[in-house]
């Protein structure tokens, strides 16, 4: 489980307040006619956009909106759930992590969740898993797995290029860092693999509606491809259903999938990279 999805099971932190310039004016212009009858002035303010108490009160709620709105995104800004840029770099300093040349805020974020796991005693899943993903930015994610009855580790690594077919380089970066003296426990003896066990070329068909621009089927390829690489990763099935799923864009009427002709079974520390994708045009239909 990656640790975009851990936080995204998460309640909202109740140290960001949510914003509400109408209830900040409503509190102040009743607090402002309270104290003006306390001073013995009847001011029964008249709720008019042309009403001068309530234009001061609607500006002085705008800015302590825009302050309350600040001091969320600072508080927010201490949260690795929540961080971005410079403010993320440090929270991920606190952990000793570095972002790589090139590392998204996502991939840090996920990198650093991972780090914080991998400091249970070490030669944990996540001690291995950690060790990989600080080698290389293109490292889209790390398996690692036990043989069962022998001291036998296998990292699979998932590249975020080539499909998810790491190359040399990137495994033997992998291999050097597992097998320092720092990392590999003792009676470990470590395995660095590509993860990528097979490759499914996609064949299907689409009908788009009667409306829609004749193009439309130029996004499915990209639109199928970029959430592949986003959502799923070592272990993910390819479910024909999820694959419909994608290519249902706004303007598709349906779509059949011809190839594979069923879903694709993926084993826990095994990836599918998705090859070619041949998608036929059938017209526009109701």
């Amino acid at each position: 489980m990656s640790a975009i999805s851990v936080f995204a099971g998460l309640p909202k932190p109740e140290m960001i307040k949510p914003l509400d310039a109408e209830a900040i004016v409503e509190t102040t212009l009743q607090d402002f006619k309270e104290r003006s009858a306390a001073y013995g002035v009847d001011y029964d303010v008249e709720r008019t956009a042309y009403d001068p108490a309530v234009i001061q009160h609607e500006v002085s709620a705008g800015r302590e909106t825009g302050v309350r709105a600040e001091i969320n995104d600072a508080a927010a800004s201490n949260l690795l759930a929540f961080a971005t840029g410079a403010d993320l770099d440090h929270v991920a300093a606190f952990y000793d992590v570095e972002r790589l040349d090139g590392e998204t805020d996502d991939a840090l974020r996920e990198r650093t969740a991972l780090e914080i796991k991998a400091r249970s005693p070490g030669g944990s899943q996540y001690w291995y898993e950690a060790a990989a993903r600080r080698v290389d930015v293109r490292i889209r994610s790390a398996k690692a797995y036990r043989e069962p009855f022998w001291p036998i580790v296998h990292i699979a690594i998932l590249s975020r290029d080539n499909g998810g077919i790491p190359d040399q380089a990137m495994l033997d970066a992998v291999d050097q860092e597992v097998q320092q003296q720092t990392v590999r426990l003792m009676n470990d003896t470590v395995i660095v693999e590509p993860a990528v066990s097979q490759t499914v070329d996609i064949k299907g068909r689409f009908w788009i509606l009667p409306t829609a621009s004749s193009v439309v089927g130029d996004t499915l390829e990209p639109v199928l491809r970029a959430a592949w690489d986003k959502e799923t990763g070592i272990g993910f099935d390819l479910e024909l259903s999820w694959i419909e799923s994608k290519l249902h864009v706004p303007g598709i009427k349906k779509i059949i999938i011809d190839a594979p002709a069923t879903s694709i079974v993926a084993t826990d520390n095994a990836a599918i990279a998705i090859g070619t994708i041949k998608l036929d045009y059938m017209g526009r239909d109701y």
